[in-house]
């Protein structure tokens, strides 16, 4: 499967593969392919192309951008503020190669608005604030009007964590090179690199490669034989029991959610336990789903196990989870369960010492409950995070947010590129764990079910929105019968 999904590389990673090819090949040919992303964005427009030239290697892909630019008969300014004694090895190079095809420099732009400006100041080794001369033509950028290209990684924005330092390039495109990075993902990488094309300068980043983007359609193409039904000796029985825990007072809603989400998804049988005293004793909107106190559900063994929507976080709650956590049975935690987890020793450690497999759910709040630190330790290194966690609970994790970030216990990782704001609504997180629960009952392991929930929940409403049903007012309950359709639309093609 991993074959078949584009990889990332952290800049650790990037540098080994740099140095392994030669970086000043590398960059002539990523120069060139930049330059043919330009054209494509200058079209026949007419004006003046403006190009941002850093003082580091950044700045060489920009001077060999520019430099192919001209030979296209394009109108180019290079703004260059640097000193060209003290660009490194192969950006002089490519600065006087520039120069010899005679090609010039400016410190800054003039007033004449250009049709295209061209982000090649810093690159992927930016660790640092933006000196003030820099910072001033990052904010001239951003307000020309025109659209921006960002070369690799728009400046500002951290290629391994997705933090953006203001001020960052707001990039209408970004042409990477080599590999996918995870800055350009997660966090603020989505809002600021726009579209992003990835040219891998005759390298092969997969051999590398310990984290891959997750898209549907690759993810669809590789579909378990189990979501493609096309056995016909079978009963329910085939494909599995989930068990979802919680429902306490108030919050009967997230259970119902999830179980929607799993028998959707395929699960044989679904039983719904619910903490609450008073519980329902069936679902009129999908009467197939089985409603009992979570005790029973407990007791009746089913083949995989939910904890949390809507669990609450009661000393009710805590016994709970504290009887489902020794189960030899793939179980996935969320909301509520990763809460009491957190601040309860021993469900940590019991949660921690598990055989069978553990999946976590967690959204940024959680995350930060977890590992005891606040929200913005969590954002600030979104996939460190996801991995710091992995090892805490011995689980299969998934860190919720733009760019949701799974991690996994043989070291692998992946960024999901799916889904997007209309999933910030009531109950979206239920229906993700339904998804997930109704893939492990079916027998999916962890690694592969949390990547196909993920994925799945994220183009779901993704194919919503495209139908006119979103992003503004999705809601959570929209979602399992698009994902229904999507899961037996691949299943038609597998």
């Amino acid at each position: 499967m991993d074959a078949n999904l584009e990889p990332i590389l952290r800049v650790a990673e990037l540098r080994e593969l740099e140095a392994a090819h030669g970086e000043s090949a590398l960059m002539e040919l990523a120069g060139r392919a930049a330059a043919d992303v330009a054209r494509t964005m200058a079209g026949e427009r007419g004006g003046r192309i403006v190009v941002l030239a850093g003082p580091g290697n950044n700045g060489g892909d920009a001077f060999v951008v520019a430099r192919w630019l001209r030979s296209f008969f394009f109108d180019i300014a290079v703004v260059f503020p640097g000193d060209a004694t003290k660009l490194p090895r192969d950006a002089a190079t490519a600065y006087r190669a520039f120069v010899a095809a005679g090609g010039t420099t400016v410190a800054a732009p003039d007033n004449e608005r250009p049709v295209l400006v061209i982000d090649g100041l810093f690159g992927i080794g930016l660790a640092r604030p933006l000196a003030a001369e820099y910072a001033a033509l990052v904010e001239w950028a951003n307000t020309t009007g025109a659209p921006v290209l960002a070369l690799d990684i728009p400046t500002g924005l951290d290629a391994d964590t997705g933090v953006a330092t203001m001020p960052t390039i707001r990039a209408a495109a970004t042409a990477t090179f080599i590999a996918l990075k995870p800055g350009l993902l997660t966090g603020d990488g989505p809002d600021y690199c726009g579209a992003v094309s990835v040219h891998p300068l005759d390298t092969d980043g997969n051999a590398a490669a310990r984290g891959h983007r997750l898209d549907w359609s690759p993810l669809a193409a590789s579909l378990p034989a189990t979501l493609g039904r096309k056995t016909r000796n079978v009963n329910k029985g085939t494909f599995g029991t989930l068990g979802i825990l919680g429902g306490t007072e108030g919050m009967g809603g997230a259970l119902i959610l999830a179980g929607r989400a799993a028998m959707r998804s395929g699960a044989g049988k679904v039983w719904l336990g619910f903490l609450m005293a008073d519980a329902p004793k069936f679902d009129a909107s999908m009467p197939e789903l089985m409603l009992r106190h979570a005790g029973p559900v407990l007791d009746a063994q089913p083949d995989a196990l939910v904890v949390g929507p809507g669990l609450g976080t009661s000393d009710a709650a805590r016994s709970l989870l504290a009887r489902a956590l020794p189960l030899p049975i793939p179980i996935a935690l969320d909301a509520d369960a990763l809460n009491l987890i957190a601040k309860d020793p021993a469900l940590r450690a019991a949660t921690a010492t598990r055989t069978a497999p553990t999946l976590a759910t967690p959204h940024p709040g959680e995350a930060a409950r977890l590992l005891n630190v606040d929200v913005a330790a969590i954002q600030n290194d979104r996939l460190q995070a996801a991995q710091r966690l992995v090892q805490e609970l011995n689980a299969n994790v998934v860190l919720k947010g733009a760019g949701s970030v799974l991690a996994h216990p043989n070291g692998t990782w992946d960024i999901n590129a799916s889904g997007g704001p209309a999933l910030a609504t009531a109950g979206s997180g239920d229906v993700l764990s339904g998804l997930l629960g109704a893939l492990l009952a079916q027998g999916m392991d962890a690694k592969t079910a949390l990547r196909f929930a993920v994925c799945l929940h994220g183009a779901t409403a993704d194919a919503l929105v495209a139908q006119g049903s979103g992003p503004l007012g999705l809601t959570a309950s929209d979602l399992p019968d698009a994902a229904r359709a999507l899961l037996n639309a691949a299943g038609r093609t597998s």
